[in-house]
């Protein structure tokens, strides 16, 4: 909480209320205040990160994911069939 601080805000209700219920954006210094059709290009940009937020994300495809010793191990096995094959010809 920031106390003696005066601080622009838009609220936007979420789309979509599985995942939040609004999102609060704080607007910067440098924006010219909204008032004088500055309103709605900023609340345009609001609502579409907001609902850009809000859409359902496809899952990650799982990757196989393989541990470092297993590496370790393949890399041993390799070098020992490369020097085999190096000694014995």
């Amino acid at each position: 909480m920031v106390k003696g601080v005066s601080r622009r805000v838009i609220v936007v209700a979420s789309p979509d209320r599985r995942y939040f219920e609004e999102a609060i954006f704080i607007l910067r210094d440098d924006v010219p205040l909204p008032g004088g059709g500055q309103t709605a290009p900023i609340l345009e940009e609001a609502c579409r990160i907001a609902r850009r937020c809000a859409q359902r994300r496809r899952p990650r495809p799982v990757r196989l994911r393989v541990p470092a010793p297993c590496w370790a191990l393949l890399g041993a096995a390799a070098m020992a069939v490369l020097w085999l094959a190096t000694s014995l010809l």
